[in-house]
């Protein structure tokens, strides 16, 4: 890969527990010193997201050059969303609170030496998955998830981005109640009825070994396996233990979990009109059924200074 492609820098001044000015400082200095040809494009209140990746983009590919994350979970998935249906390079340089994505390519979190790794970055091939035509880089799921992850958000905007904030909003989340879906699973030569809490479909094998799962072997080999997971319906207190089984990393042998590796599942639910509330790497949306999840039919072009070996974890 040429070494002067010109980039494209997508940046959140909202991401991360640090203070993005400074970032985008340290980047730009860097970037300078190496003579690297750049632009930022800024999401605030007054440039939305969508515009501004669409404008960052657009330069891009007139400028032949790479397109760049420099944000959250949320943020690098607009932006990849963009670089792969435009077939664009992308980089990243993490800004957020857990950065599954960043650590699982050995990315990071210091804008520094994040910046340094994409100067002598090579470009890899990288399994993305689909949620019908949505792109999502770690993970998708329905049900309990979505609702953990919506209530998450409102706790950070109150208590700040930390992982503890996370934790204790998860539980109030648990305690709290919910119900169950009431869904048809099949993978096209079995339909399975399903009564669950929530389905949550992963494709970073970093975040899998986090939580236990063994088929975080089966993600890491690139080869357009996901890995699905469902929960039996179980009361708050058994919920409570599956939540702390996960955080030891001991979710894969939970007598009340069920996960599985496969290439495409469709997901209908019993009521016909029902819509499902899916986050996509952290951001809540709405589909209409059926609900389709399986790899991209190729992969995202990234930018990257290596990639983690299974069991490495760079923090």
């Amino acid at each position: 890969m040429p070494n002067d492609l010109p980039l494209a820098i997508v940046m959140n001044a909202g991401s991360g527990r640090g203070d993005a000015e400074a970032a985008r400082q340290v980047i730009r200095e860097t970037l300078e010193a190496a003579g690297r040809p750049h632009r930022f494009f800024l999401i605030d209140e007054e440039h939305p997201i969508k515009e501004v990746v669409a404008e960052a983009t657009a330069h891009a590919k007139r400028e032949g050059g790479i397109l760049v994350a420099s944000g959250g979970d949320g943020t690098i998935n607009c932006v990849a969303g963009s670089a792969w249906r435009e077939q664009l390079p992308m980089g990243v340089l993490p800004q957020g609170t857990f950065n599954f994505f960043g650590r699982t390519h050995n990315i990071p979190a210091d804008p520094r030496e994040a910046t340094e790794g994409l100067l002598r970055g090579t470009l890899r091939n990288v399994q993305v998955g689909m949620v019908n035509d949505r792109l999502f880089l770690v993970n998708g799921s329905l049900g309990l998830y979505p609702q953990v992850l919506e209530d998450r958000e409102a706790w950070k905007q109150r208590f700040g981005r930390h992982r503890l904030v996370a934790l204790w909003s998860g539980l109030a989340t648990m305690l709290r109640g919910y119900r169950s879906l009431r869904i048809d699973v099949s993978d096209g030569t079995q339909t399975r009825q399903l009564r669950t809490p929530t389905l949550f479909v992963g494709n970073n094998a970093l975040q899998l070994e986090k939580i236990g799962l063994p088929e975080a072997t089966d993600v890491f080999r690139n080869d357009g396996t996901l890995a699905g997971l469902v929960l039996k319906p179980i009361g708050k207190l058994t919920m409570l233990g599956l939540i702390l089984r996960g955080a030891l990393g001991r979710l894969g042998d939970a007598e009340h979990v069920v996960s599985f590796p496969f290439r495409e599942i469709t997901i209908t639910p019993k009521r016909r009109r029902e819509r499902f509330k899916v986050a996509v790497d952290g951001e809540i949306t709405w589909l209409d059924p059926p609900v389709v999840f399986r790899a991209a039919p190729r992969p995202l072009v990234l930018v990257t200074d290596g990639m983690r070996q299974p069991g490495e974890d760079p923090g």
